[in-house]
């Protein structure tokens, strides 16, 4: 999956690995995070297949830039990815794999972890009010400005999901302060 979201990323402009890794900070890690060197990683590979090719901008007094720009081959790859019937519904949450068995604690344990899971999901909602922005500013920057109205659903669906979630863990909150009386 992220060799596609990286694929999607240069579909709409050659980047640098620099360029690739802001641009997933301000969207795509909401739902699909990914660490600079597992980035970097997916570069070499997409390389190899022959889907994206890099070309070093030579600069003085500063390292090159390597741009990387998306081939033939890697848009048609993208273009099978997008068209693909399957639609994964996986729902696998290291989190609840955890409070499923958190009867094995004391309340007082699994309060403090619901408390701090709380506090986590408040900052990823704050920093997804700003998707706005960026949408915005990315927009301006791709030819095909139909695109932000998708980057404005998967972000909509992302303030709508972290909603849910905070009133999920405040209702978790509450029944687990019951039992503790």
């Amino acid at each position: 999956m992220l060799k596609h979201g990286i694929l999607g990323l240069l579909n709409y402009g050659d980047m640098t690995g620099y360029e690739i890794r802001e641009a997933f900070e301000s969207s795509l890690k909401f739902f699909w995070p990914a660490q600079t060197s597992q980035i970097y990683r997916e570069l070499i590979v997409l390389e190899k297949n022959k889907w994206i090719e890099k070309h070093t901008v030579e600069q003085s007094g500063k390292p090159n830039k390597n741009i990387c720009s998306i081939t033939e081959e890697g848009r048609e790859e993208l273009l099978r990815w997008l068209r693909d019937p399957d639609v994964n519904i996986d729902m696998r949450s290291p989190t609840l794999m955890k409070i499923f068995f958190m009867g094995e604690l004391p309340i007082s344990s699994s309060l403090d972890f619901f408390k701090q899971l709380n506090d986590e999901y408040r900052i990823g909602s704050k920093a997804l009010q700003q998707t706005d922005a960026s949408i915005t500013s990315y927009q301006e920057m791709i030819p095909d400005k139909k695109s932000a109205v998708f980057w404005q659903m998967t972000a909509d669906f992302g303030k709508r999901y972290t909603q849910m979630y905070l009133e999920w863990i405040e209702h978790c909150i509450h029944l687990l302060e019951n039992m503790e009386e």
